[in-house]
């Protein structure tokens, strides 16, 4: 597999920006968790079409407030918003893909996979109550292993984050302790640690400091080249994250059971679940101001549906399946609008 190096990825966004000054290209911006895929996207269809996208990953909270803001066609988010929230703002919703969020660490002699963690230890790691490598709490899951006795250096996000809202739904679901003492939020007021803004922050952050730990989307993880641990999941098994477990959390889903297809994929049931699974989002208007500019985004998005399950699997991520796709075109035709009543999606 190829991945985007982070300077690389750098450089893509800031082709991104450079397309704006032409008008049929395609504005968006949120979530850095499925930038990877995105850029790999945007630079097919462009090849393809002519037409380019200018995405700006700037965090999910910031994609949001763009959107809400209308200076940019699309926002993208890890974190679905309410029913109440789409309805209020005008919104429209739908998932795009999914990924896994994994934990990294930069421990000397410590290689991929090799180290397991489950839910409640990495809980009480993220609070501050294990502070050291060779904690009894960390030595139990990884008899044999050789673990340093020095200080773990947590990183977080310090930007608001659908990566965060996903991680800490996560740790809430398996810790009280986290649940009542800092919660679920893609902002949170976090016991301990270092903040760096976006996955690309994180991941940079624990890719030069030794002995930390963080959370990333894998595919930061690969193209970074770090160190990513096993999982304990809830049916008590032990699982690496892949394509395939990532896959297996996603196929518990009813995505008809939330407003806005919004399902959180976190602590599924299965044995072959990964634990921290998260899909990501678009939010559209479903009266948008300029009913051209939302048609081409709509159509990519379909291009992405139809032709780029193969580049999402490449970089780990899941396509999502036939028949939420044919929900969301649907959804599409019948609530995302022009002042006349036209379905934006049928000016394609």
């Amino acid at each position: 597999m190829r991945f985007m190096s982070y300077a690389a990825a750098a450089c893509l966004a800031a082709a991104f920006t450079i397309t704006t000054a032409q008008a049929a290209d395609i504005s968006g911006a949120g979530a850095t968790f499925p930038y990877p895929v995105y850029g790999k996207w945007a630079d097919a269809y462009k090849k393809e079409t002519g037409i380019g996208l200018n995405y700006q990953s700037i965090g999910s909270g910031g994609g949001i407030k763009q959107i809400k803001a209308k200076t940019v066609t699309f926002g993208a988010s890890d974190a679905p918003l309410s029913g109440k929230d789409l309805d209020d703002s005008g919104l429209a919703q739908f998932p795009m893909v999914m990924g896994g969020i994994v934990p990294v660490v930069n421990i000397e002699g410590v290689k991929p996979g090799d180290l397991t963690i489950d839910g409640p230890t990495l809980a009480k790691i993220f609070m501050g109550e294990i502070t050291k490598w060779d904690d009894p709490a960390i030595k139990k899951l990884n008899e044999g292993a050789s673990l340093p006795s020095s200080a773990i250096a947590v990183v977080h996000r310090s930007d608001g984050s659908g990566t965060t809202f996903n991680f800490t739904y996560y740790l809430s679901a398996v810790s009280d302790d986290w649940k009542s003492k800092v919660g679920t939020e893609k902002a949170v007021e976090w016991p301990v640690g270092i903040g760096a803004k976006g996955n690309e922050g994180v991941a940079n952050n624990v890719a030069n400091t030794k002995g930390s730990i963080g959370y990333v989307e894998y595919a930061y993880a690969l193209q970074n080249k770090l160190t990513y641990t096993k999982m304990i999941n809830k049916d008590g098994k032990t699982v690496a994250p892949t394509s395939d477990t990532f896959a297996a959390a996603a196929s518990h889903a009813d995505w008809s059971s939330q407003p806005g297809f919004g399902v959180i994929l976190a602590n599924q049931p299965g044995a072959d679940s990964w634990p921290m699974t998260a899909a990501t989002w678009i939010l559209i208007y479903k009266q948008p101001k300029d009913p051209a500019a939302a048609a081409e985004a709509l159509k990519f998005f379909a291009w992405a549906y139809k032709d780029g399950g193969k580049m999402a699997e490449e970089l780990d991520y899941v396509p999502m399946p036939d028949n939420v796709v044919a929900e969301v075109e649907k959804m599409w035709s019948a609530d995302i609008k022009d002042s006349a009543g036209k379905p934006v999606f049928a000016m394609n």
